[in-house]
Formats: structure tokens, C-alpha cells, sequence
């Protein structure tokens, strides 16, 4: 199934775009197949507060709102979010769960945490570090999961499923998004693109190989259900993201995300350059503002444990 909040069409990929993309990575290839790993998991310096400013609002709050009301109809007392970010979901929960419901927000990266916190003033926020293949909690401790464009970044994707699992009540329900491929996200595609043409010898490849590098509904519902989850459906998802200009969301992808530091290891003082070749690729589809693409994600719901 697939929704979409417009009720026109949505915009014909140029081929040119398509065939660049072709050229930075294959889909299956993920951060944790590689060297590059590690790198694609660093969120810290100035990165989390550009992240959280221009990326916030530009891809992470529709999908946000997407979520907490998929979640607000199920009455949890008690949530459980892993790879929090900057908080983007857990202020969206705290708008839709009524008051007495609590959430532990959990995160691998420290930086982001702090970020977080000091985003939200809310007792019924508990911030955490936590690893969610190796959660810190009793079993049975939650009434849901939830987790927002994390799973990507995962090692080993099943056993943080099997956590999932491990860590709710019965009548629990899991739900997390990954974003689907990136010729279905049009700004993420431009910046790939633009870098493309800016280093063709060694192109940076974080965004295609990681945040939408895992993106096989049928791949990952499998691993879901392997993970022990009897109930589980996916629904791609499509938004517009708005930005006031072409630069927003060229800096929120070049400068807050870890492709930052792909660009900066092929060019210690190339990294506004860089931005600037992707607000203009942008630019020269959509104008220089506001600026409306396309993005596209999958959202999982699973629960029961397999019989």
C-alpha cells in the first residue's frame, strides 16, 4: 500500500538524475559491509545541531508525525524509542501520547543525546545511551518500540529486531521506518548527483550506501518476522519535504550528515564548495526557493510474538 499527502502526481524522474545515481552505489551495499562503518555512524561536532535545523524539519518531521499517530491510537503507557537522534520523534510522541504516558529515549551517540535533551523539558522523558542490539532493559518492560530511520545504521539488523521483541509486553507492537531508495527522495538523488560530477573519481557514497542503502519491503519484513514478530506489514510512504531555499537542504545533507566527512577526506577546504554544487543541482530543478521534493519511506508495524 502506498499514500501520498497530495492529491496530484507526483514528478517524473529525469533519466539523467536516475543514471547518475546508478553510478554512486548498489542499494545492497550497507555501511556495515564495509570500511566505511564506522564513519557512517559518527554524528558529533556541528553536525547533530545542522542535522536536527535543516534536516529536522526539511525529512524527519513528516514521517515523525506519521509515526506518533500510528502510535497514539495503541494508548502505550510506557515507550521505548532507540536511535533517538536528536529527538525529532520523541517531541512528536510527547505532542500525541497523553500525559501519563512515559518514553525512554535511547541512542547509541552521545552527542545526539545531549542535543536532544536540550531540546525537550520533560519529566516524562528519560534520556539514555543505549546500543539497541544490546538493549539494557528487563524483558517485557515496554507497550512499544519505536524506532525512525535507525535500523540503516544497524550492524546486525536482526538481533536489534530481537531486542525489539525481547524488550515488549505481549500485547507490544514494534514500529520503525527506513527510508526507501534514493531515486525516490529528489533532493538526497540532487546532492548525490552534483558530488558525483564534483569528485568523479572517487564519488562520496554514504547516503546512497547507508540512510538508502535498505530499502527491500520484502527483505526486511522477512528479517522481521525472523527476528520472531507474527504480525508484521509495511507501507511505503510518500511526503513532500519544503524548504525556503535550495541552500537548506544542501546544507543539511553536505554539512549535517556524515557525508560531511566523505567530502572533507577528499578536500580538507571543499566542503562549502560542495554544498554549493548541490544547492546548485537543486536549484536548476526546483528553483532557488522554496523548494518542494519528493521523499519516500517504508514503515514497518509489527507484533505477537512467532507461535
Amino acid at each position: 500500500m502506498q499514500t501520498d499527502e497530495r492529491t496530484g502526481t507526483t514528478r517524473r524522474r529525469l533519466l539523467c538524475e536516475v543514471s547518475k545515481t546508478a553510478l554512486i552505489a548498489s542499494p545492497r551495499v550497507h555501511a556495515t559491509e564495509g570500511p566505511m562503518a564506522k564513519v557512517d555512524t559518527v554524528f558529533s561536532g556541528s553536525i547533530p545541531s545542522l542535522y536536527d535545523r535543516y534536516l529536522g524539519p526539511l525529512i524527519f518531521e513528516p514521517y515523525a508525525e506519521d509515526l506518533a499517530s500510528r502510535l497514539a491510537p495503541l494508548h502505550p503507557a510506557r515507550v521505548l524509542e532507540t536511535a533517538a537522534g536528536t529527538g525529532i520523534v520523541t517531541r512528536a510522541m510527547l505532542r500525541a501520547l497523553p500525559p501519563g504516558a512515559s518514553i525512554v529515549a535511547t541512542d547509541l551517540n552521545q552527542p545526539m543525546l545531549d542535543h536532544a535533551a536540550g531540546q525537550v523539558s520533560s519529566d516524562r522523558v528519560t534520556w539514555q545511551t543505549a546500543d539497541a542490539q544490546a538493549l539494557p532493559f528487563p524483558d517485557q518492560s515496554f507497550d512499544a518500540v519505536v524506532c525512525q530511520f535507525g535500523a540503516m545504521f544497524f550492524p546486525d539488523r536482526q538481533q536489534a529486531y530481537r531486542e525489539a521483541g525481547r524488550v515488549l509486553k505481549p500485547s507490544g507492537h514494534f514500529i520503525f521506518a527506513v527510508w526507501d531508495a534514493i531515486e525516490h527522495n529528489e533532493f538526497a538523488d540532487l546532492v548525490i548527483a552534483a558530488l558525483a560530477d564534483m569528485f568523479a573519481d572517487d564519488p562520496p557514497r554514504f547516503l546512497a550506501r547507508t540512510p538508502h542503502g535498505y530499502h527491500d519491503r520484502d527483505r526486511i519484513v522477512a528479517e522481521v518476522r525472523g527476528a520472531g514478530f507474527a504480525n508484521v506489514t509495511a507501507e511505503t510512504v510518500t511526503r513532500h519535504s519544503v524548504a525556503p531555499t535550495c541552500r537548506d537542504p544542501a546544507i543539511g545533507y553536505c554539512q549535517g550528515t556524515p557525508l560531511r566527512s566523505e567530502i572533507e577526506a577528499r578536500g580538507a577546504d571543499r566542503l562549502n564548495e560542495a554544498t554549493d554544487a548541490a544547492a546548485a543541482r537543486i536549484a536548476a530543478r526546483f528553483g532557488t526557493g522554496p523548494v518542494d521534493g519528493m521523499i519516500q519511506a517504508h514503515v514497518i508495524t509489527a507484533s505477537g510474538p512467532a507461535g
